[in-house]
């Protein structure tokens, strides 16, 4: 990591473009502008994880050690409320890189109807923008994470070119789901994955360490980092613990003119740009706004129309497994290589459906070593009995927006700054509750053609998030009930732009990271016209 002490964190003169955030979002928007010749700073609360990444993997693996990214206390203090328990210190990492950090890394596209959700079904609203408009930029964001996959998804929206990266090969698990499948009319088909099936990028292929979540050693797998770096390479200033507590603007309330932050050292600088991008994720987005409240924006900046924090939105998990009188060989990879999106246009539930087939289900053979209180022949004995026949599906459920799930400010709890803390009032709805039962029928159906015998089930009672933050600063053409445009620019100011998954409107079931990043290169391409 770097020396928090030593590094220079004083603000950049002149600079063209402020960006908080170094996550996927902040990192494409920089490297793209930063290369066109813009003066770039980029302001990041945590740190640089610039450590041997085994190092950190090890230090997850070993009972007592931690977290190896740094997630809890003072600094990241927040409260939940509402009907269900939100456990957000779980979902998210603060440093360079953001939540690809720890993510699985599984990228696919929305369908076609998640960006017409109101008109075709009646819920939720629609998009500003189209499936069509966006075609092209998920394309371009397929090339910059690196993208692995095959065009064998009847079901998935039509595309132009192929991924820039061969599909992993189907698991060994995979073909006993297939048999099953085979037999209940279910079409499998591949995952796109945001790792590298052949070297590519400058980073390895993936040699199967099975730890995608929370560490990749080899770098197979994308994060952020890698464009960070490129932006760096480019000319961008990246400050990590710059902690951004509050953005100024001008007597006009137009126009942002410096972002507030405070270092290490306590000390608080400022930071002037022309433009600035807010890319610190669907609750930090919403936090700085609503601390920025001014006589001006009385209920935080950009939020005339009240909507900044509102239509929190997260996938749920449906899943099921057991075990099996044969080998399943599960924890070889750590991510999904198979899928269906069959039953994800069903109008009944409306919310959208994705089935996993799951490659780790059951106990890590290594985890379970580094915990155990034996060695020697009883271990092995211990842990051939344990692993290897484990298997199981998940599967993730849409969620429609709803006003009374949101993120506000905790006034009553404070951070280690002495600033308010996120509070996030968020439950699940009957509406997604059915889709859940759905996805748990789906799931049994195959289980028991397999003759599973069925030990767990995590469904509409005992469902969790997916973490995926979506939904808090939505995007419309109506400023009156969005916070952005259509080009991710707020309405109320005039060079304030939001990126990341609190712009969507709707979340569908598809994991966001890939919308994120051509959301991310469309904003850079909009923001490179107004730059210049």
């Amino acid at each position: 990591m770097s020396d928090a002490a030593e590094t220079d964190r004083t603000p950049v003169e002149d600079a063209d473009l402020c960006i908080v955030g170094a996550g996927p979002a902040g990192g494409i928007v920089a490297h793209r502008l930063a290369e066109a010749g813009v003066s770039v700073v980029v302001l990041e609360a945590g740190p640089r994880f610039d450590g041997d990444r085994r190092n950190q993997l090890d230090r997850h693996l070993r009972p007592g050690l931690g977290n190896p990214w740094e997630m809890g206390g003072p600094r990241d203090e927040f409260t939940s409320s509402g009907e269900s328990f939100y456990p957000l210190n779980d979902a998210r990492v603060k440093g360079v890189g953001g939540t690809t950090l720890h993510w699985q890394g599984m990228v696919m596209r929305l369908h076609e109807r998640d960006f017409e959700l109101a008109s075709r079904h009646g819920v939720g609203v629609d998009w500003p923008i189209s499936y069509d408009d966006l075609k092209p930029y998920y394309a371009a964001a397929e090339r910059e994470l690196g993208v692995a996959g095959a065009v064998d998804n009847p079901y998935a929206p039509p595309r132009d070119e192929p991924y820039p990266l061969p599909a992993f090969p189907p698991s060994h698990s995979d073909s006993i789901f297939a048999e099953a499948c085979e037999r209940l009319g279910i079409d499998m088909h591949s995952v796109p994955n945001a790792r590298n099936s052949e070297p590519y990028d400058g980073r390895s292929s993936c040699v199967g360490y099975g730890t995608c979540k929370p560490v990749c050693p080899s770098g197979a797998k994308y994060t952020a980092e890698s464009h960070v770096e490129k932006a760096e390479s480019a000319g961008a200033r990246v400050i990590d613990h710059a902690r951004v507590r509050r953005l100024e603007h001008d007597e006009s309330g137009e126009r942002v003119v410096a972002a507030r932050y405070t270092t290490p050292d306590g000390e608080t600088h400022r930071q002037e740009a022309d433009q600035f991008v807010l890319a610190c994720g669907g609750v930090e987005n919403v936090r700085l706004l609503l601390l920025s409240a001014s006589a001006a924006y009385p209920d935080g900046l950009a939020n005339s129309s009240g909507v900044v924090g509102r239509y929190f939105m997260d996938h749920l998990f449906a899943g099921m497994g057991g075990r099996l009188d044969r080998s399943t060989r599960q924890n070889h990879v750590g991510f999904n290589t198979s899928e269906t999106h069959q039953f994800y246009d069903d109008t009944d539930p409306v919310n959208g459906l994705k089935l996993e087939f799951l490659n780790y289900a059951g106990p890590s053979p290594v985890v379970d070593a580094l915990h155990a209180d034996t060695w020697g022949d009883e271990l092995r004995t211990q842990l051939a009995e344990s692993y290897g026949t484990h298997i199981a599906m998940g599967a993730l459920v849409e969620q429609l927006p709803r006003e009374d799930n949101y993120v506000t400010l905790d006034s009553e709890t404070t951070d280690d700054l002495g600033d308010p803390v996120p509070e996030v009032h968020w439950s699940v709805d009957d509406e997604t509750k059915a889709a859940l039962a759905r996805a748990n029928e789906i799931q049994a159906s195959v289980l028991d053609e397999l003759g599973v015998g069925v030990d767990w089930t995590v469904g509409p009672e005992n469902t969790g998030p997916a973490f995926h933050h979506m939904g808090t600063t939505r995007m419309g053409d109506d400023p009156e009930t969005s916070v952005v445009d259509a080009e991710c620019r707020t309405h109320d100011l005039q060079n304030l732009w939001i990126a990341g998954s609190s712009v969507f409107p709707t979340g569908g079931a598809m994991n966001p990271t890939l919308t994120i990043a051509a959301l991310s290169v469309r904003l850079a391409e909009s923001l490179r016209r107004d730059v210049e």
